[in-house]
């Protein structure tokens, strides 16, 4: 899967991204790693990051979500740290780093 970003992390990722889900019981898991390309707070490069989460219905727990270290490149070369994902009511998927350029 492709995604666009818009914003502060802007630009695309490549997605792998697997998920065992129930579609009656609206639960289920996912896991995703992403190749990212563009820029994140005026720093253009690119960088690869993991994440996965349950959800329960309208509920997400056991979140999971890291950037792959040593994967920075351009001047994203030595990031580090983590992030989070946050869906609206509508369905916008918002993306957020917590992170360090070495």
């Amino acid at each position: 899967m492709e995604k666009h970003y818009e914003g502060e992390v802007a630009g695309r990722s490549s997605t792998l991204f697997t998920a065992a889900y129930d579609q009656a019981a609206a639960t289920g898991t996912y896991v995703a790693m992403e190749s990212f390309e563009g820029s994140l707070h005026d720093r253009r490069g690119s960088f690869n990051f993991a994440h996965s989460a349950t959800t329960l219905g309208t509920d997400r727990e056991s979140e999971f979500f890291v950037v792959v270290p040593s994967s920075g490149t351009g001047a994203l070369t030595g990031i580090s740290g983590s992030g989070g994902l946050a869906i609206d009511a509508d369905g916008t998927h918002r993306i957020w780093f917590d992170y360090e350029i070495d």
